[in-house]
């Protein structure tokens, strides 16, 4: 990253709250161009919800989110504060794309159209473009093959990888990942690790909260780990994994390793 190169997402300062419960205690975070930052932590210590916050799928109350160098514009304080300007979190949204746990495929559409549909009508791009360009991803992903087949007729790891080819068609900024294959047998799950280190191989930009901590050992160039709400420490992976420093970090990595 060049100094005149704005990281793709920054965060400052970020709290959250789901009513008297606060979540997210004042984090920062960022993910430089080219970097595969990982999350890592317990359940319920917030790594989802920062990731959601970043994509701005949910409301935080306090502090800053910058995509690209550009703040998120807020109106209104606490539970009361909502982004400013809807065309920005479109915006920001689709240079965003996001890889949920459980697929969210349309059942009703065909594998090819699941993954042309966003490009098409969120974007207004060519239809014969993005076809193309579908078909392109699908055959990265090692399943062109049933680019005609029902998300039904796929296995787990299948359909997760339509789940980003489907992110990669939006031709984001980043690709988020939350839990991508936590929902998957051990099997199926290695199909979808060696796609997500082949993307950081080619430099993309990815946020990956996973429970898969040879993921994040292999893949990433920073790894931050979250306890309750906040980041009890971070560094490169080498250090966090061979050194760790915190006695919560040493106790989760050992749990992990059992």
């Amino acid at each position: 990253m060049t100094p005149q190169e704005p990281p793709v997402i920054e965060i400052r300062d970020l709290h959250k709250s789901y009513g008297s419960l606060e979540v997210i205690k004042g984090v920062d975070m960022v993910a430089p161009r080219g970097h595969v930052i990982s999350l890592i932590g317990s359940s319920g210590s917030g790594k989802s919800t920062l990731l959601r916050c970043a994509n701005l799928l949910e409301d935080s109350q306090q502090g800053e989110i910058v995509f690209e160098g550009e703040p998120v514009r807020w109106k209104g304080t606490g539970q009361g504060r909502h982004p400013a300007d809807r065309k920005q979190v479109t915006r920001i949204r689709t240079n965003l794309s996001m890889v949920f746990q459980q697929f969210n495929l349309w059942t009703h559409m065909t594998i090819l159209q699941n993954v042309m549909e966003a490009p098409v009508t969120v974007l207004g791009r060519d239809r014969d473009e993005v076809e193309q360009a579908a078909r392109g991803y699908l055959d990265k992903v090692g399943i062109g093959d049933k680019a005609d087949a029902w998300p039904a007729q796929l296995s787990g790891g299948q359909q997760q990888r339509a789940a980003i080819a489907r992110a990669l068609c939006m031709e984001p900024r980043a690709l988020l990942f939350d839990e991508p294959t936590s929902a998957l047998d051990p099997e199926l799950e290695q199909e979808v690790i060696r796609v997500i280190k082949a993307l950081a191989e080619e430099g993309r930009t990815m946020i990956i909260v996973t429970h898969d901590m040879n993921l994040a050992r292999d893949t990433s160039d920073h790894v931050v780990f979250l306890h309750q709400g906040k980041i009890e420490e971070e560094g490169s992976p080498d250090r966090l994994f061979g050194q760790p420093e915190t006695p919560r970090l040493r106790q989760f990595l050992s749990a992990t390793a059992a």
